[in-house]
């Protein structure tokens, strides 16, 4: 059987929408699930919505909805962005649901009845935004240090977990275990912190105050606090204490975290755990901010990107790109659009599209689009020395991801995608088709072309999956078959013969234009546009575009945006359609819209699409064109 990982994002809080700091956090994520299934490894990757607590009360009395419903909508916004950015995690926790609250409390319950939680009555200063207790010494001039905002004096009774009694077994099982917290920095942050003696934690909230939460078991005019709630998500996703997949994956998990949760995560969770009787996780991982020329991204703040926008105006693997190749993990980082159109620009299109571009065209030209067979004997120290790197690049890619360092993978990905384009420029496959005798050294300058490009294809997949799908066919594969390293590590794995299809863009260039903002007045405002590069009219005539009529039109279940619909394009369809929240099932009924009914099948929340629906959409809403006229379903559209 083969050996397991466990990774997890956060369960991130439902008080406001997505934004790029949960995306990179759950696109690291991913790129590891990707990269550890090809290395053969059994890989479980988690992720979900943490739903309880005095912000979520709050941000639900704003929007005019009980918190239930304020909870299941933006939890149904977080499922629905990961299938946009190519995530493909294994399960989706909420706090609300049953199955996890039942943990809690019997988590709960046993370190309880161990004596390691009391009842207290105590006074302190509590921040309702970081939704914990304060000292006077952690405040920054008397606020917040997270929200610069004063905390508020509460007094009240409560349970407290003992929390000092672990403290010197934590220290210890830090310094025993130096990969415990990494980086290396996160860890000398949380050893310094322990150096003063820990108070215990506050695990409850009293119900005059706050009913949104889990009842302790032990009293019910009480609720969980929100963290002893949510850190258990790690552990009653795996149907702890006695299923399967607690006992297969729970000794190897490794979380992922932003470090402003590395607290809750490096002290309390261990402390929990240990009290509980349960064994600790592998390895926490801590990431920085991401930073906006304004400062660090927040919701607080409402200084935040989203990600779908993002996606939807560059596309998933500029994005997942961007944010993997731009942060050194553990670090802050800056976001910027220009900085993410230059990534585009330079990396995506300039080095990988222009290489594979360039490279396709030439089989084109010079073999009648069949891969060529590298000829015994026309080698040079050239194609030794491409080879090598090859392989090099591989093994110290791979040593870069397994130890989080992606913008460093990334980085050596590119060298070698350089060393073949100075490969190329070198060897002039278009000189040596001018000479006499130069054929056989121009198929095996060609081949190593394609060779290089196969494995380049392999390695980007975890990072880039469209794109490396999108490739695949060009070396003889099938778009949904996955690589293994046993297949990139070797040089000569491309099998002559393969039948090239015509070259694609598979980065077309974004340009930036001034958008006229107030012609009369004369005032430009700067605003990135993409563009996408221009296209041939066949690109174009490969969408089949047909009119739609909306036979019957519903809700989605468990989902807040999602409508599904049948259409009649000629024969009936089934459509999922992400536009719930604006229009009503009502809405459609009747009215004819535009198809793509060439797009590859998929699930969207359990439900087949076989097609999309055309629609504008902004910031706040979407458009749906309706076509006006007695127009005939399954009218093509050209």
């Amino acid at each position: 059987m083969s050996q397991p990982f466990y990774v997890t994002t956060p369960i991130y809080y439902v008080n406001s929408r997505p934004h790029v700091g949960h995306a990179y956090s759950t696109i690291i994520a991913d790129v590891l699930k990707r990269y550890y299934r090809m290395a053969g490894r059994d890989v479980y990757f988690l992720t979900g919505t943490d739903e309880h607590g005095d912000k979520i009360v709050r941000a639900s009395r704003k929007e005019g909805l009980s918190p239930k419903a304020y909870a299941d909508t933006i939890s149904d916004i977080f499922r629905a962005v990961w299938p946009e950015l190519d995530i493909l995690n294994d399960q989706f926790i909420r706090t609300t649901y049953p199955e996890h609250q039942k943990v809690v409390r019997y988590v709960l319950q046993r370190v309880y009845d161990k004596g390691d939680i009391y009842f207290s009555e105590y006074e302190g200063l509590y921040c309702f935004a970081c939704e914990r207790f304060y000292t006077e010494k952690e405040l920054v001039d008397g606020k917040c240090p997270d929200h610069k905002t004063e905390p508020e004096r509460i007094e009240e009774s409560n349970y407290f977990l003992k929390m000092n009694k672990y403290q010197d077994w934590l220290v210890d099982h830090i310094r025993k275990n130096p990969d415990f917290i990494a980086p290396e920095r996160y860890r000398n942050e949380m050893l310094a912190f322990l150096k003063e003696p820990l108070e215990d934690l506050c695990i409850s909230r009293p119900k005059t105050r706050l009913e949104w939460g889990i009842t302790l078991p032990f009293d019910d005019q009480y609720v969980a606090y929100v963290w002893f709630d949510a850190l258990l998500n790690y552990i009653s996703a795996l149907r702890y204490p006695d299923g399967e997949l607690f006992k297969r994956y729970w000794p190897v998990a490794h979380h992922i975290i932003a470090k402003d949760i590395l607290k809750p995560h490096a002290i309390y969770w261990p402390i929990m755990l240990k009290a509980a009787g349960i064994p600790l996780y592998n390895q926490l991982k801590v990431h920085g901010y991401w930073n906006m020329d304004d400062g660090k991204m927040s919701k607080t703040t409402g200084n935040v990107v989203d990600p779908l926008h993002i996606k939807n105006l560059y596309g998933s693997d500029q994005f997942r790109y961007f944010l993997t190749r731009e942060m050194a993990f553990g670090l802050d980082s800056h976001f910027s659009e220009p900085a993410l159109v230059q990534r585009i620009n330079a990396d995506l299109a300039n080095d990988l599209g222009n290489l594979f571009s360039r490279t396709v065209s030439m089989i084109h030209k010079y073999f009648g689009c069949v891969v060529p067979e590298s000829v015994s004997g026309a080698e040079t120290d050239l194609d030794l020395a491409l080879a090598r790197d090859a392989i090099e690049m591989v093994n110290g890619a791979r040593r870069e991801i397994e130890g989080f360092a992606f913008h460093k993978a990334l980085m050596s990905i590119w060298q070698f995608i350089n060393k073949l384009n100075k490969y190329i420029d070198t060897n002039a496959p278009w000189a040596l088709a001018k000479e006499k005798g130069g054929r056989s050294r121009l198929q095996t300058v060609i081949y190593n072309c394609m060779e290089g490009l196969r494995i380049v294809c392999g390695m980007i997949s975890p990072f880039m999956p469209k794109a490396s799908q999108r490739m695949r066919r060009y070396f003889g594969l099938a778009p949904d078959q996955a690589f293994s390293f046993s297949e990139i590590s070797e040089w000569g794995g491309l099998k002559p013969g393969v039948v090239v299809p015509k070259a694609i863009a598979l980065f077309p260039r974004v340009e930036l234009e001034k958008e006229t903002e107030d012609i009369s007045s004369g005032k430009t405002k700067e605003r990135s546009l993409p563009r996408k590069k221009e296209i041939e009219l066949e690109d174009f005539q490969a969408l089949d575009l047909r009119v739609g009529s909306v036979l019957e039109a519903e809700p989605v279940p468990n989902s807040s945006n999602l409508l599904k619909l049948k259409c009649d394009i000629g024969e009936e369809r089934r459509i999922v359609a992400g536009i719930g929240a604006s229009y009503a099932p009502s809405d459609l009924i009747g009215k004819k819209v535009i198809v793509l009914a060439n797009l590859k099948p998929a699930k969207l929340m359990g439900v087949l699409s076989e097609g999309m629906m055309l629609a504008a959409t902004d910031k706040k809403r979407c458009f749906v064109p309706f076509i006006e006229g007695d127009v005939r379903p399954g009218t093509k559209i050209c």
